[in-house]
């Protein structure tokens, strides 16, 4: 378990981060269009896992355009925001906000995921939703950097995890 704040006031989420140097835990999450999306779709590529409360939040949304904006930066790497948003809200919010790089995913039918990383908020108005953490992950689906963010209302180190990302790219 791992204790953050939420504007001050701790709160916890229900594990702790899977540890550099480990694999992915394999996933099955829904997309925008509804259809499923499993980790092995993403077989072969360099990813960062932008996992998030809710796209619904300033703080969540701003890391959204970020990684949409900054992703561009390294071609070859996959941003998944993942989140228990409905896919319905994602791909509102992403059209709205003209995000087309970022890939979506939500937690509709299958709520297996948050557990597997340790991510779940257990307690406080925050229950039941996501942490906001970083997990980056090389071609191989070794984990290479991961960040869960001491405080829900702060924005993540994007250029930390973009250059584990680009030292994954680079086949480091």
């Amino acid at each position: 378990m791992a204790t953050i704040l939420l504007k001050g006031n701790q709160i916890h989420t229900s594990g702790s981060l899977p540890a550099v140097g480990t694999h992915l835990v394999d996933f099955e999450l829904t997309r925008s269009d509804l259809s499923d999306a499993k980790l092995a779709d993403f077989k072969g590529k360099t990813l960062i896992l932008n996992i998030v409360p809710s796209l619904d939040t300033g703080v969540c949304a701003a890391s959204a355009r970020a990684f949409n904006t900054r992703i561009q930066e390294l071609g070859g790497a996959l941003v998944l925001t993942i989140s228990r948003d409905l896919p319905f809200a994602q791909k509102r919010f992403c059209e709205a906000e003209g995000i087309d790089t970022v890939i979506t995913l939500s937690e509709l039918r299958n709520r297996e995921f948050g557990e597997a990383y340790g991510v779940v908020i257990t307690d406080g108005p925050m229950a039941g939703l996501l942490s906001r953490a970083i997990i980056v992950a090389d071609a191989s689906g070794k984990i290479v950097y991961t960040e869960q963010v001491p405080e829900i209302a702060q924005e993540p180190d994007y250029d930390k995890a973009l250059a584990a990302a680009r030292t994954a790219l680079a086949g480091y």
